[in-house]
């Protein structure tokens, strides 16, 4: 069982993720870790609330981070989301350079980096972090599953 006094990245990115279903997002949480182990950033989707198509989880959170370090590159940061991220996530995780990728759930229709055009994988690709699947798969897919099955 885990500690929830100190819960894990995941588990705050999950977390993250039931907040935004509450709020009417797409279910989708992510926390950045610092060098140390300092969370840096904790963000849900927001694109319906911002009316802004770029508003993911995983934009939000390195928009944050990058502000809260004074840096545009989060290098030997980590992040943790509980969907593989889509393109427009994965080209920002490289520009950023974060160290590592953890995520919960494939993504074989929108994701990029397992499953679509593999951003990481292509020749242009300035950085490609260390990749994670599968970390909080089960729970992550079932928030998912849940948030969707409730609108259908």
């Amino acid at each position: 069982m885990a500690d929830i006094s100190n819960p894990t990245p995941m588990e705050r990115a999950l977390a993250a993720a039931r907040a935004a279903g509450a709020r009417g997002e797409v279910p989708i949480g992510c926390v950045i870790m610092g060098p140390d182990g300092t969370l840096l950033a904790e963000e849900g989707n927001r694109t319906e609330a911002s009316s802004d198509p770029t508003a993911h989880a995983e934009m939000l959170a390195i928009r944050a981070a990058a502000a809260r370090l004074g840096a545009a590159r989060l290098v030997d940061c980590d992040l943790y989301v509980t969907l593989e991220p889509c393109p427009m996530c994965a080209q920002a995780i490289s520009f950023a350079r974060l160290r590592r990728v953890y995520w919960g759930a494939g993504d074989p229709k929108g994701g990029g980096v397992e499953h679509g055009p593999r951003i990481f994988d292509q020749p242009t690709c300035h950085h490609r972090p260390e990749l994670y699947p599968g970390l909080g798969e089960r729970e992550a897919g079932e928030l998912l599953r849940a948030f969707f099955r409730e609108r259908r």
